[in-house]
């Protein structure tokens, strides 16, 4: 389960603002990458207590059931929460990589409250945002922080396929959320590939040939 041990260490050195980073999406067949950040009380014991009371978790570990609860539960309590996106024709240009590098800056650029260091699931983002940071893998099962961020960045990716679900009908998207299940391998074979395809993806290309 994630705990506060890596927020600890950032607030040995004096930070206080430390954001949680993760993304949603990256291995999706169609559609975004979306990244969030979140920034935790960490100077209220008693919520962060029902934070981990209440089970947040990895995303993965969820189901989506429990994701909608710990989702409001997290937008309630946080400090800040941002949100960052890049789309399939990014992803398609510039590489995932470089796409969820760009949608987690975007998620951290838009916090109302300025972080002052970063907690961040896998990805390096020195590059790009000139704040103290730690990247390690699995973050979002070994941080609470990151936990949070995964959570949200799950849930709100997972909305925006279900909307998008009715301005491209056929593919399920409101089901599979643009992974690589049968019914969407299928559908590409039916009805080709839409702007929501990621088409440098193997899979696709694949399917497209």
């Amino acid at each position: 389960m994630p705990s506060l041990e890596l927020e600890q260490e950032f607030l040995a050195q004096g930070y206080r603002l430390i954001a949680g980073v993760d993304e949603a999406g990256r291995g999706a067949w169609a559609g975004p990458v979306i990244a969030a950040a979140v920034i935790l009380p960490l100077d209220k014991p008693q919520v962060l207590k029902e934070l981990t009371e209440s089970g947040v978790n990895d995303s993965k570990q969820l189901s989506a059931r429990q994701r909608e609860r710990l989702y409001r539960l997290i937008r309630e309590r946080a400090v800040a929460v941002g949100m960052g996106g890049v789309s399939a024709r990014f992803i398609d240009r510039d590489g995932i990589l470089k796409a969820t590098r760009k949608a987690m800056q975007r998620a951290i650029s838009i916090l109302p409250t300025p972080p002052e260091a970063l907690l961040i699931d896998a990805v390096d983002l020195s590059s790009l945002v000139p704040l103290p940071q730690k990247f390690l893998p699995f973050g979002d099962s070994r941080s609470l922080s990151i936990a949070a961020a995964s959570i949200v960045a799950k849930v709100s990716r997972d909305a925006f396929m279900a909307q998008l679900d009715a301005l491209y009908p056929g593919y399920d998207f409101a089901r599979h959320k643009g992974y690589g299940t049968r019914r969407h391998r299928e559908a590409l074979e039916c009805i080709g590939a839409s702007e929501l395809h990621r088409r440098s993806f193997r899979p696709v290309a694949k399917l497209l040939a």
